[in-house]
């Protein structure tokens, strides 16, 4: 097992979705812009044993995002992997489990863990869920083998082998 008293470094991929959507007052909608987790999620965190850090990747929705932006993200993986540190992705729900998909097809099992995440609402919002999902892939994150998972409402999945529920608002095993 993982020693979880040694300081370990995860590198977080941000690319958009749910997760980062802020209010935009000027035209009154929610939309992907700068990265926001450092300073909305990150910093309230307490970490002593993790250090993180954090690159952005894209800024979108998942629902625009195409195979060239997946593309993209399998090469920020297959970089950031070649540092050795345990790796969280961000992205939106509505696609993880395609991009997830993808990445592996791509790449088959990393070097590292790389673990998906996201949230239903929006991290701003009182009741969203984007701490507890970053927190556990954080989690996650240090304690698995090597491998593609999405970690999301107190569940991990391997991937290949999930994908988001509508019904129920979260992900399932396939």
């Amino acid at each position: 097992m993982t020693d979880l008293n040694q300081k370990t470094t995860i590198r977080i991929l941000t690319t958009g979705g749910t997760i980062e959507k802020s209010y935009c007052e000027a035209e009154g909608t929610l939309k992907n812009r700068a990265s926001i987790i450092r300073d909305g999620l990150i910093s309230s965190l307490r970490l002593p044993y993790t250090h993180l850090e954090l690159d952005s990747v894209l800024n979108k929705d998942s629902l625009e995002m195409d195979d060239s932006d997946r593309d993209q993200i399998c090469a920020a993986i297959a970089g950031t992997a070649e540092k050795g540190d345990p790796i969280v992705v961000l992205h939106g729900t509505d696609t993880m489990s395609v991009t997830a998909d993808y990445c592996y097809g791509k790449m088959g099992t990393p070097k590292v863990p790389v673990v998906f995440t996201g949230a239903m609402k929006p991290m701003g919002f009182i009741d969203s869920d984007a701490r507890q999902n970053v927190t556990e892939a954080l989690l996650t994150a240090r304690l698995v083998e090597p491998g593609f998972y999405i970690a999301f409402h107190n569940r991990v999945f391997p991937i290949p082998g999930a994908r988001k529920n509508l019904e129920t608002g979260t992900f399932e095993a396939i």
